[in-house]
Order: C-alpha cells, then structure tokens, then sequence
C-alpha cells in the first residue's frame, strides 16, 4: 500500500469557549477568508506498552472522518514535523508497510490504543488573491479518553497550519504564522501548553 508524506508546519493555542476567532483576511497574502466547514473527527493513538513513540517525538494514529482519514505517523522534522499517511485499514491493524516504517524504533513489541481523541473541527482556508491555499485555521471542540490510566479531558484549541502556498522562506513562513498569531492573541488565544492532543490526553 502506497504512503505520502508532508511537512506540517503548525501553531496551536488555547482558547476559551466564548472566544471567535477574528478576520485574518491582509496578513501576509492573505485575501480571502473562506467559510467554516464542520467535520467530526475521531482518532485513536497507538504506542508500546512502555510508550517507546512517545520517547522518540512520534505519534501513531488512526483517524476516522475528515478529508485526511487513515493511518497517521507524525516524526519530528527540522521545521515542523513529517506526516507520514498510509490508507485505512478495516480494525485497528496497521498496515504492514507502516510497521515496517516503525520497526527501527519498536522492533516487533506490540502495539496498544493508549488515547482516543473525538474532535468538532471547524476548519477555514485562508486563500491569496490568486487562490492558492495559504494556510489553515482549525477551531477545535475536543474530547479525549486516556486509555491507558482512564479519565476524560475537555478542551477547546485553534491551530493554524501552513499549506500549499505558503511562503517558500522559511522567514517568510515565520513572519505569515507570527502575523495570524499577533491576530489570535488579540482574540483571546494563549500558545498552547501541550505539543500535541496526545500529549494533553495522557497528561504527559
């Protein structure tokens, strides 16, 4: 089974439930502001036993719902991260070819569901005037489940990732992030204390 990877460049922030997130429209080459589009996502996260991903900055997981469903494996990178995706698979097997990736870091130690995180996404593409998709701001009403040690959290984050016609600098691409983040602050955002949903979920 084929697998595609990508950069993901992203920022995530806190917010709280009465905030609304502010026009964006004028930072960088940002023109247009498109509408919200709700997509309800759940992923559940696999690791060893003695959580050997984690230990190493990677996270696996399977996604079900929005445009980008399947089977995930997110690996640090230089700028950003590398997400690597392979097609879903029935249960909750990855697929061969995703275990090979792995087997560097976990050898043939099983894996384990340890999180499973239900997330309301609403997402909003950020265009330039020529309508190439510059970035992404995602509003998101998560719920998740530590299956590892039991207990439930509730959040609400934005993050805002770069896309196809970002910035080709990496300066550039800084000074596009840190012009919404300017934007996002002023609307009650805080940067997010945990890397990830998965590290918030198992508490980590």
């Amino acid at each position: 089974m084929p697998h595609h990877s990508q950069t993901e460049i992203e920022r995530k922030y806190d917010v709280d439930a009465e905030a609304r997130h502010p026009l964006l429209v004028g930072v960088g080459a940002v023109a247009v502001q498109q509408e919200p589009e709700r997509h309800e996502l759940v992923a559940t996260y696999f690791d060893t036993a003695d959580l050997t991903l984690a230990q190493h900055r990677t996270a696996l997981r399977v996604r079900r719902g929005g445009h980008d469903e399947g089977w995930h494996v997110k690996e640090p990178a230089e700028e950003g991260r590398t997400e690597r995706q392979w097609p879903l698979t029935d249960g909750d097997e990855p697929p061969a070819d995703l275990r090979d990736h792995l087997r560097p870091l976990i050898g043939d130690e099983p894996l384990v569901p340890i999180a499973r995180v239900t997330n309301q996404r609403d997402s909003v593409v950020l265009l330039d005037a020529a309508g190439f998709e510059v970035a992404e701001l995602t509003d998101d009403h998560v719920r998740s489940e530590n299956l590892r040690a039991g207990g439930t959290q509730e959040w609400r984050e934005w993050e805002v990732e770069l896309l196809a016609g970002a910035p080709d600098t990496r300066t550039g691409r800084t000074a596009l992030l840190d012009g919404i983040e300017e934007r996002l602050l002023a609307a009650g955002a805080r940067p997010s204390e945990s890397s990830s949903k998965l590290q918030r979920a198992l508490g980590l």
